[in-house]
């Protein structure tokens, strides 16, 4: 019998693109994504069928930023065309660092990327509540003009205001027949680029972009569990999970099972837009995989290959009888 080829759904985090708030230009991001395409490069050659997802929170910040700045001659864009604009752009620097990668080790396989549309519930509550930050920090004066545009904005923890906008659930991803025929085929697959282009069906059933914020590591879990991935892993900016982060009584987690990641999760040991969404986005995938054998795995870019093989990172399993 042939062994099954395994696929991993990689979702890669901010810091694999932008490594600090000083080196933003796209220069620096080049280097950084060529940093994250060597780990991911030599996953492959061990034989790893892989779909990439990737954020765009600073991306999207500063088209906002240059959408305000051209208001005055230049129209301004959706929210749901600046993540359709950085699946295309983050797309093209991630699948050019891949296949140079593979060209230069002589590696027949080839890297593509699909925009991607994610289907949300128009009845979600979250547009109701909007409570996803996007764009830079603002004066209250600026942000009380924001508002009068329409926008809603919130006080962030002293730091200054910032626009908000929904966050709605991932439903369904629309090319996900497309993402799978082409993994069959062996391409390497950049998808679900920022959470995916957020979409809802109109009362005739077309599809139209509303501005809202899916989070990538949902809409990579949901990606994963479709694809019957044998593993979800979430390059981060830390190289293991812990309890009490950050306190002195502070614990790594090499091992944890599913039944501990829910009973971690509800004591609180995940902070809010940080951990906290990795780790529900990792239970969503093993609670709703058909996948047995499926893992996820938690770590950061320069320690993926050694988390591959166990070495370090933080595995979350499935409860066995």
């Amino acid at each position: 019998m042939t062994k099954k080829t395994p696929t991993a759904v990689v979702a890669i985090g901010g810091n694999s693109l932008i490594k600090d708030k000083k080196h933003v230009e796209v220069r620096y991001q080049w280097d950084a994504v060529r940093e994250t395409s060597r780990h991911i490069a030599n996953m492959i050659r061990k034989g790893w069928r892989t779909v990439i997802t990737h954020g765009n929170g600073p991306q999207v910040g500063f088209i906002l930023r240059r959408n305000e700045l051209a208001a005055p001659e230049v129209h301004t864009t959706p929210l749901s065309v600046i993540v359709a604009d950085t699946q295309g752009s983050i797309g093209y620097m991630l699948q050019q660092a891949l296949n140079n990668e593979f060209y230069l080790a002589h590696v027949p396989r080839q890297c593509i990327t699909i925009v991607t549309q994610v289907r949300v519930d128009k009845d979600d509550p979250a547009f109701q509540n909007p409570s996803k930050p996007i764009g830079g920090f603002l004066d209250e004066a600026t942000a009380r003009q924001f508002e009068q545009a329409g926008w809603r904005v919130v006080e962030d923890a002293g730091r200054g205001w910032r626009r908000v906008v929904p966050s709605p659930q991932p439903v369904e991803i629309i090319e996900e027949d497309a993402i799978a025929q082409a993994v069959a085929l062996d391409w390497i697959v950049i998808a679900c680029g920022g959470g995916g282009i957020p979409v809802v069906r109109n009362e005739r059933g077309e599809l139209r972009g509303v501005s809202a914020v899916i989070d990538k590591d949902l809409a990579s879990s949901l990606l994963a569990t479709r694809l019957d991935a044998d593993l979800f892993l979430i390059s981060t900016g830390v190289e293991k999970v812990a309890l009490n982060f950050g306190q002195p009584n502070q614990q790594d987690i090499d091992v944890m099972t599913l039944s501990e990641a829910r009973r971690y999760l509800a004591e609180g040991h995940f902070a809010p837009g940080s951990m906290k969404p990795k780790i529900e986005a990792c239970i969503q995938f093993l609670e709703k995989t058909a996948n047995p054998h499926a893992q996820a795995l938690i770590t950061n870019p320069e320690n993926l290959e050694r988390a591959l093989e166990g070495e370090t990172g933080t595995r979350i399993v499935m409860d066995r009888a």
